[in-house]
C-alpha cells in the first residue's frame, strides 16, 4: 500500500485553481500496470484501514466523513463494500442519499447531511451528499424551482456562488472542530459508462442496476462536467480537498481510495487511551482480584 500512498497528491484537485477534467484521465494508474497484484494489496490496505479505525474509535476525538460523488455506473456502491469490508460496523455509518423528501425539502439544503454526520471516532459515508445541490440542481434548473425557496433566492443569479460558499463554509467548520473531510469523484469515462451500462442491460443478474434514466442522465454527460469542474474549482480547499480518483479500472480504483483513506488516518497520529495513576491502581487490583478467583 505505500506505493498507492504516495499517489494521493497526484490526484488532489489543486486548491485555488481552475480545474479541468480533461488533465484527469480516468484510465490512469501510475506505475501500477498489474491488474493481478491488486487483490493482495488491497487487502493489505483493508487489514490496515481496520486497525486505523479501531484507534480511532478509541482515541475518540476525530470523526471522519468521506463523501463519494461519481456518474452512474462509476463504482461507488462497489468501492464502499470492497474498501471498508473490514471495518467494525460498531464504528461505520452509511447514508445514501437520494430524491430529498417533502420533510428534507422543508429544510435547508445542508440539513439532511448535517443529520448523517459521524459522530466522534466514527467513519461516516455518504454516498452523494450535499454536492448534490450544486450538480443535479444545477444541471436540471427545474429541481431549484421546486425546492420551496424564496424568490430572491431561486432568481439569484449568483445562487452557486453563495452556495459554493457556504458548503465551504460548512467543511471548514467540520475540520476545526475535529471531523476530517474526504471527498472522492470517481472519475469514469463516458465510454467506459457505456461499456457498464451495455453489461447491465445483458445480464440478467444485473438487469436491476439499470433505469431507463440513466440513459436520460448520459444525454447530459457534458453539462455534468461543466457542473462538476465548477464544483472542484470552488470547493477544492486546503481543509477538505477533492481527490479525483480514475475510475475506468475498478482494481485501481478502490486501491487508490483505500490508500488515500489510510494516508489520512495515518497523519492524525492516532492513540489508544493512556491511563493515569488511578486508573492503573484500579486495573491492577481488578486484575489482583481476578487471579485470587479459583
Amino acid at each position: 500500500m505505500k506505493g498507492i500512498r504516495k499517489i494521493a497528491d497526484r490526484l488532489i484537485a489543486p486548491p485555488g485553481k481552475k480545474i479541468s477534467l480533461k488533465h484527469f484521465d480516468p484510465r490512469w494508474t501510475g506505475k501500477f500496470k498489474d491488474a493481478s497484484l491488486a487483490p493482495a494489496l488491497l487487502a493489505d490496505g483493508v487489514q490496515r484501514l481496520a486497525k486505523l479505525q479501531d484507534t480511532l474509535y478509541a482515541h475518540d476525538q476525530y470523526s471522519v466523513l468521506v463523501i463519494f460523488q461519481a456518474m452512474d455506473a462509476a463504482g461507488k456502491d462497489g468501492t464502499i463494500r470492497h474498501v471498508m469490508s473490514g471495518l467494525n460496523p460498531q464504528g461505520c455509518q452509511v447514508f445514501s442519499f437520494k430524491a430529498p423528501s417533502s420533510e428534507e425539502r422543508d429544510h435547508t439544503y445542508l440539513w439532511r447531511s448535517v443529520k448523517a454526520l459521524p459522530e466522534r471516532g466514527r467513519i461516516g459515508i455518504h454516498n452523494r451528499s450535499h454536492y448534490e445541490e450544486v450538480l443535479v440542481a444545477r444541471v436540471h434548473p427545474e429541481i431549484l424551482q421546486g425546492q420551496r425557496l424564496p424568490a430572491a433566492a431561486t432568481n439569484n443569479k449568483d445562487i452557486w456562488k453563495h452556495r459554493f460558499k457556504e458548503i465551504n463554509d460548512f467543511e471548514h467548520h467540520l475540520v476545526r472542530n475535529g471531523t476530517i473531510v474526504l471527498k472522492f469523484f470517481l472519475n469514469v469515462s463516458k465510454a467506459e459508462q457505456k461499456r457498464r451500462f451495455l453489461e447491465r442491460i445483458e445480464d440478467p443478474s444485473k438487469n436491476w442496476k439499470f433505469s431507463a434514466g440513466d440513459v436520460k442522465e448520459r444525454a447530459l454527460w457534458k453539462d455534468y462536467m461543466r457542473a462538476y469542474e465548477d464544483v472542484f474549482t470552488h470547493t477544492s480547499t486546503k481543509w477538505a480537498p477533492w481527490y479525483i480518483i480514475p475510475a475506468d479500472n475498478k482494481w485501481f480504483m478502490r486501491l487508490s481510495v483505500a490508500g488515500i483513506l489510510c494516508r489520512t488516518l495515518e497523519s492524525l497520529n492516532l492513540e489508544y487511551p493512556k491511563l493515569g495513576k488511578v486508573q492503573m491502581k484500579e486495573l491492577m487490583d481488578a486484575r489482583q482480584v481476578l487471579m485470587r478467583e479459583k
